[in-house]
């Protein structure tokens, strides 16, 4: 009798352990995709959300993974340390020689040629590179491109390919990286491959349209899901379903489907998107459109899945498991939702809205892993405007760029140092230096002579160093980034330019608010001329500007950086041989990294009309040739300039009080 109960008993707790298990394993597989067999790499993003999750499991619940061994090396398998020879990199960091194609190729492929070439990364000789690019031609009967002399069983060589008919004996070259779009993930090896997007034909080769989300928030009436076809099109529904098959067609219970043909981008919150190699396409028509991919079980690498955190823009979910997938996406908080289509915005504009971006991208990955793991941080990566902006032989910490002063709370320091250019006819500015000189903030003054005069010997004291520095007589040498500059606010001044210290003192603490912004007094404004068909811009007074004169602004010094080293070669010579552009490429470089427009300050009204700043190399601040603009948007691939109405003015700047009371009496006198 009592071994009856205690088989009873055992029956009954197994049937419980059981009856737990099945409820339970279901709703883990959502959150942890289940993994690959042995030896697969698995590069993607893990659905641990837990604020998502939270009506299914506690987060108790959820299973911690234990730490994975990486996978063991195929034979015919490379990894970084055995495969790449970085000490040929370490004397002038990374430098790219792209073979030259023989026979006819593509406009974008003669493009990624010059880019290259014309980059920071370029070399003219294979002997000077530390990394050779054979760009692999398509294939379309199974013909490969002959490998080059220097191949070297393809040691500390790329073979890149943009589009899925690559040459199928690039998998058997040996020691070379592949770079290729959307590998498979038992082809591709991690930290030694490069994932790249898979690219439509008719991609924009530079600038490239920008991300079509027009708000942030789901608007009611739109579509909670888009599901993309075979066809290439996609097929959107409201946000009742009943079922979601794994062949990624679900089924609606209310509302009219819509069906988008080929190329239209989806209008919904989140777009379902197989596990189907065809439809990595689809992955980035929804980046561009703002709709959070959720991704079903895909067996392809995400492109730049080494850098690129995806768990902030896109969704990893089981295929097995569709009524758990439309009930987590349903529960989703509003703030997840908010988050994630911002950062599918972010990643399209900063690495996918044009082949230039993808491959400069490609590159930049491999000088991160030439320096190390601090050449660029997660958060340099991931946030706004992203590593290419970011260059690492400026720094590699967050606080010494302007852009990340918000999210880590911090402030720029209160001293600035002015940089004074004087060129033609070079007469020293001793009145304005006395002038800058007495402001509280200011730090040191630099004088830049440009001038076919020498300069005098003696200088005006002042309470803060003063140090005269030889230049080459070129516009763009002002914007080089001199080693004497020692903090990161710049007073960019002509020798002609005319301020107050109240003036100069407002417009740094302006500028502490706005560091990744220019701070200026007098302003241009750029329009469409459609008589012309193209951009021009003025110097009139107008309800609206887009740019500050240099002659007298505020910024920071990383711009320099980037005006020498980022800027294409080309803007660069322009600067050179029309002096008058410098405003407008300055400008511009400032207004494509941040998407923001400058700040305008007051300037005293009786000298604003007697001497206002002046432009480089003019008497007055008249604005350069229309074709300046122009050169920009060609080279810019798109007009990056932004209007703004907006001019900070002191609190009591207009008020009717006594002049003791204000802070900055010079700037508005009774």
């Amino acid at each position: 009798m009592q071994s009856w109960r205690r088989k009873s008993l055992r029956l009954a707790l197994s049937a419980s352990w059981l009856l737990v298990l099945l409820r339970v394993f279901p709703l883990l597989r959502l959150t942890v995709p289940a993994r690959p067999r042995a030896g697969a790499p698995q590069g993607w993003p893990r659905w641990l959300d837990l604020e998502l999750l939270q009506s299914f499991s506690q987060p108790g619940e959820l299973p911690e993974d234990d730490p994975q061994p990486p996978p063991a090396p195929r034979g015919d398998s490379c990894d970084w340390g055995a495969c790449f020879d970085v000490s040929k990199c370490r004397g002038g960091g990374l430098k790219v020689f792209a073979y030259p194609v023989a026979g006819p190729i593509s406009d974008t492929q003669r493009g990624i040629l010059a880019s290259i070439e014309s980059s920071r990364f370029g070399s003219v000789s294979p002997d000077e590179a530390c990394l050779l690019l054979l760009l692999s031609l398509e294939a379309p009967a199974g013909e490969c491109s002959p490998l080059p002399q220097q191949w070297n069983s393809g040691r500390n060589h790329l073979v890149l390919g943009l589009h899925p008919n690559f040459c199928p004996q690039t998998f058997q070259l040996g020691q070379a990286m592949v770079a290729k779009a959307s590998p498979t993930v038992d082809t591709f090896r991690p930290g030694f491959d490069v994932a790249l997007p898979l690219l439509p034909e008719a991609h924009p080769w530079r600038g490239g349209a920008p991300g079509q989300l027009g708000q942030h928030s789901p608007h009611p009436g739109v579509p909670l899901l888009a599901l993309a076809e075979e066809r290439g099109g996609w097929r959107t529904a409201g946000t009742e379903f009943s079922a979601c098959p794994r062949d990624g067609h679900c089924e609606q219970d209310h509302g009219p489907e819509q069906t988008h043909p080929g190329a239209t981008l989806p209008n919904a919150t989140f777009c379902l998107i197989p596990a189907r190699h065809p439809d990595a396409l689809h992955f980035l028509q929804a980046l561009q459109a703002g709709c959070i991919p959720v991704l079903l079980s895909p067996r392809w690498e995400l492109p730049f899945s080494e850098v690129i955190d995806w768990t902030k823009a896109a969704i990893v979910a089981d295929e097995r498991l569709p009524f758990q997938v439309l009930a987590a996406l349903r529960e989703m908080p509003a703030t997840r939702v908010l988050a994630l289509r911002q950062q599918t915005q972010f990643l399209w504009d900063a690495y996918f809205s044009s082949v230039e971006k993808v491959i400069h991208t490609t590159l930049e990955i491999i000088q991160d892993r030439i320096f190390g793991a601090p050449a660029h941080s997660s958060l340099l990566w991931n946030s706004p405007p992203g590593a290419l902006l970011a260059l690492p032989t400026f720094s590699t910490s967050p606080s010494d760029f302007p852009f990340y002063h918000l999210q880590r709370g911090s402030r720029p320091a209160g001293r600035f140092s002015a940089l004074i250019w004087v060129g033609a006819p070079g007469q020293p500015p001793l009145k304005l230096i006395q002038v800058v000189a007495g402001s509280q903030h200011c730090a040191q003054i630099l004088v830049l002579w440009s001038s076919e005069k020498p300069p005098p010997s003696r200088w005006p004291k002042t309470a803060v160093p003063l140090t005269v520095l030889a230049g080459q007589r070129k516009a763009s040498d002002r914007f080089f980034p001199h080693r004497a500059l020692s903090t990161d606010a710049i007073l960019s001044l002509d020798a002609q330019s005319s301020l107050t210290t109240s003036e100069v003192d407002f417009a740094f603490v302006v500028w502490q608010s706005f560091p990744e912004r220019m701070v200026g007094f007098l302003t241009w404004s750029h329009f469409w001329d459609e008589a012309r068909g193209d951009w021009g811009h003025t110097a009139e007074k107008a309800n609206e500007f887009s740019m500050v004169l240099t002659s007298a602004a505020f910024y920071h010094r990383y711009y320099h950086t980037l005006f020498t080293h980022s800027l294409p070669k080309a803007l660069r010579t322009l600067a050179d041989e029309a002096p008058s552009c410098v405003d407008v490429l300055m400008n511009s470089l400032v207004a494509a990294v941040t998407k923001l427009p400058p700040i305008k300050v007051p300037y005293g009204k009786q000298r604003l009309e007697a001497s206002p700043p002046l432009a480089p190399g003019g008497p007055d601040p008249q604005p350069p040739a229309q074709d300046c603009i122009n050169q920009m948007v060609a080279e810019f691939g798109y007009m990056p300039l932004v209007s703004s109405r907006l001019r900070l003015d002191p609190v009591l700047f207009k008020d009717p009080v006594s002049v003791l009371r204000k802070k900055y009496r010079s700037l508005e006198k009774p």
